[in-house]
């Protein structure tokens, strides 16, 4: 599957202005600016999405977090850590939301985060926005770009098949007044989303009769993952060798704390010296201090 996030930030950088409104229900929203989003936490999390805004005469960031899943540790305690970061860097007004992609994603999610020790209370407020409880043909019939892509994950019509449901909405994806390279990230986004929820043969099946296999394959989205893919079995692959290296030469154990560091090494540079130290060194101490040196 496509990286979600990485989608959700395309659309958002191109089209902040449809999420500023959707998420506030208000049109009297001016974007001045899309924060890229640098802010982490000690697991190295990082925000989904900064919006700068104009409210009237007051400007306002719009936070969105995308979640496919319920969030561990807890989505209050990560909302929390977000706002918090947000305001002290930022020190404006703040509008948070998670928005749900997936069906049975957030049904728990109180939308606060609160500690009630007397005399340090905290209360943390933000909005929860689950896909699908919102109306899709409202999404449709409005037109705005930016939110086209998720309505497959919306609520359809009443009556309407899930399978007829997902075809109305690449449709009118593919019908959007968009340039062609544009439009095949567009399509690629919504096709990617749409895994989340439809089955892989169900979707093939509205991709050969909607005709827009030639433009996704144009798509840079898919370029881009279809790299980091490679990449990732690239690296996995010169991961096991050094591995195996070691337990040949050293008796490495999968127990021993070096298997697991290389087994978290993505670089592949780094990677490939690590496999050429790991056929040249003396010992597993040597090859440890060389690991080190490389960090």
């Amino acid at each position: 599957m496509a990286d979600i996030d990485t989608i959700s930030k395309y659309l958002i950088q191109h089209y902040p202005d449809h999420f500023a409104h959707f998420v506030l229900a208000r049109e009297d929203v001016e974007v001045i600016d899309v924060i890229e989003t640098e802010q982490t936490t000690v697991e190295s999390r990082r925000a989904d999405s900064f919006i700068r805004v104009r409210i009237g005469e007051d400007e306002a960031l719009v936070h969105n977090e995308f979640q496919t899943t319920d969030s561990s540790p807890s989505m209050p305690r990560r909302m929390a850590g977000y706002i918090g970061r947000a305001i002290e860097h930022h020190g404006l007004p703040i509008y948070s939301n998670v928005i749900y992609l997936r069906p049975d994603a957030g049904q728990r999610d109180p939308g606060f985060y609160e500690q009630a020790l007397p005399g340090y209370r905290v209360v943390i407020q933000y909005n929860v926005i689950r896909l699908i409880e919102v109306e899709g043909q409202h999404i449709l019939d409005a037109g705005h770009s930016g939110l086209i892509p998720f309505t497959p994950l919306m609520k359809p019509p009443e009556g309407m098949t899930s399978d007829a449901w997902l075809q109305q909405c690449i449709h009118t994806a593919r019908t959007r007044p968009i340039d062609r390279s544009p439009k095949a990230d567009y399509l690629a986004g919504m096709v990617a989303l749409s895994e989340l929820v439809y089955t892989s043969e169900t979707i093939s099946d509205i991709i050969f009769k909607e005709g827009i296999m030639d433009i996704i394959r144009e798509s840079s989205l898919i370029q881009q993952f279809t790299q980091q893919s490679r990449e990732e079995g690239i690296g996995q692959g010169i991961q096991e060798s050094i591995q195996e290296v070691l337990e040949i030469r050293f008796g490495l154990r999968e127990t021993d704390p070096l298997f697991a560091r290389i087994a978290a090494i993505e670089d592949l540079q780094r990677l490939k010296q690590l496999h050429r130290a790991a056929i040249q060194v003396s010992n597993l101490d040597e090859f440890g201090r060389m690991l080190d040196s490389t960090v």
